[in-house]
């Protein structure tokens, strides 16, 4: 399973980003998908995730009313809506697929990741 990351850039603080994770094939559809990111020096954290229905979703306090993460189940993509955008969301984002249909906020609940796609908030 691969999957895609794309959508980061640079954007002013308070701007607007779209990122989109598409899977390469299917396979991913009933299962749970995430975003994490990293920034230099610190280690991957949550940031949003969604079930395989797109029903429920779970988000870090840090991002909780600015980001929406949704998806598109019979494209197998997910996408991460960024709205009102910090200098501290600064950081290379990251898409996952996770090992059951729950989302899931650790690391460790998900079996496949994206390559990464950066996104710079400048202030």
């Amino acid at each position: 399973v691969q999957l895609q990351a794309s959508g980061g850039g640079l954007v002013q603080a308070g701007g607007s980003l779209r990122l989109s994770c598409a899977a390469s094939n299917g396979i991913v559809k009933n299962n749970g998908m995430g975003w994490f990111r990293q920034s230099p020096g610190k280690e991957r954290e949550f940031v949003a995730a969604i079930d395989w229905k797109g029903g429920n979703s779970n988000y870090a306090d840090s991002v909780k009313g600015r980001f929406t993460i949704s998806r598109d189940w019979p494209k197998a993509t997910v996408y991460l809506q960024m709205d009102s955008l910090k200098p501290e969301d600064t950081a290379v984002y990251y898409c996952a697929a996770a090992r059951s249909s729950r989302p899931s906020t650790t690391t460790r609940g998900y079996a496949y990741w994206g390559q990464g796609t950066e996104v710079t908030v400048s202030s």
